[in-house]
């Protein structure tokens, strides 16, 4: 089963919050017909923890006004260099450029479809994330 549209919707919203801190190489992985309680991933880079943080708060404040949601569960330290935000359909991992090379969830979960975090729309070509503010021509 394919992601909700309400869950891409939030994984978009999280992006550009996301991207209006700088944050690079924002991916969003469909995650849906593996897991029975999250539909999508969004995975994140920053530069620094103070990025890190910023880029947190900055995805909070916009899915709680633009669409009403809290994370159920919040996991991680900026200054760790990791941090989750669970939203139940959306799980966005935001990482030091460093400690998302050590994780490699992309790697992890390559055959998985990806979506533009721009637009949502399935991405039919290569599963390499796309960083932030890049208008790479995709083949349709």
């Amino acid at each position: 089963m394919p992601a909700t549209d309400e869950a891409v919707e939030l994984a978009v919203a999280a992006a550009d919050a996301a991207d209006d801190i700088k944050a690079t190489d924002l991916t969003i992985l469909e995650v849906a017909d593996l897991l029975t309680l999250v539909d999508v991933f969004l995975l994140v880079s920053t530069s620094s923890d103070r990025q890190l943080k910023a880029v947190t708060d900055s995805i909070e404040e916009r899915l709680q006004r633009d669409h009403a949601r809290k994370p159920l569960r919040r996991e991680g330290t900026a200054e760790g260099g990791w941090l989750l935000l669970d939203y139940g359909d959306l799980v966005c991992h935001l990482f030091s450029t460093e400690e998302r090379e050590f994780y490699a969830l992309d790697k992890l979960w390559a055959d998985v479809p990806r979506r533009d975090p721009q637009t949502g729309e399935r991405l039919g070509g290569s599963p390499a994330p796309i960083s932030a503010g890049s208008h790479v021509e995709r083949d349709a």
